[in-house]
């Protein structure tokens, strides 16, 4: 259990039956009246944001998340598997739990799966990734003077801006966090 009056950035915790990460929270003492926390939650499992106050004794539940790294092997179209590479179980996971957060990954990459009491509920690419580009118009010599962009299928099928001097073979680093080219690899 933890008060109100604890909470921190990052922390997860139970509220009204749903699990909440705290993005942002502020201890408020009015000149008149009672202190109360004001925060920004938001919801682990639907991805929604919300604000609420509380008095710093109200008290909660916190919420043990599991991160385990496992290795993306495939998708059948309606579901994505996963294997643990320490115990080789494997698991399948739906594809709205997956979302968009695959785009960027090949096959047999490592992944973070998040959980709770077992409950798969996201899916964690790492920052970066090296992918090779599939697609792209040319480049001209002489285009532009500064960071002109032109849109480079990958090898996953995903699509992402690079600048003028990629070409079709080159191999590029993505940051799967804004899903832009970061550098070539």
């Amino acid at each position: 259990m933890i008060s109100a009056g604890d909470f921190r950035n990052g922390l997860t915790v139970l509220i009204e039956g749903n699990i909440y990460q705290i993005l942002e929270f502020q201890h408020v003492k009015p000149g008149k009246g009672a202190a109360f926390v004001r925060t920004k939650l938001k919801n682990i499992i639907s991805g929604g944001v919300v604000e609420k106050t509380f008095r710093p004794t109200e008290k909660f539940d916190t919420a043990h998340i599991d991160r385990k790294d496992m290795q993306y092997l495939y998708s059948d179209g309606e579901l994505y598997h996963f294997m643990d590479v320490e115990t080789f179980d494997q698991i399948a996971v739906d594809g709205d739990t997956v979302g968009d957060s695959l785009k960027f990954v090949k096959e047999n990459e490592m992944v973070k799966v998040c959980s709770h009491e077992g409950n798969v509920f996201s899916v964690e690419p790492p920052i970066s990734v090296e992918l090779e580009v599939t697609e792209t118009e040319p480049g001209v010599k002489g285009d532009t003077a500064t960071g002109a962009t032109k849109p480079a299928i990958v090898e996953t099928g995903a699509s992402v801006l690079v600048p003028l001097f990629v070409n079709q073979g080159d191999k590029i680093k993505i940051d799967t966090r804004t899903g832009e080219y970061s550098s070539r690899a």
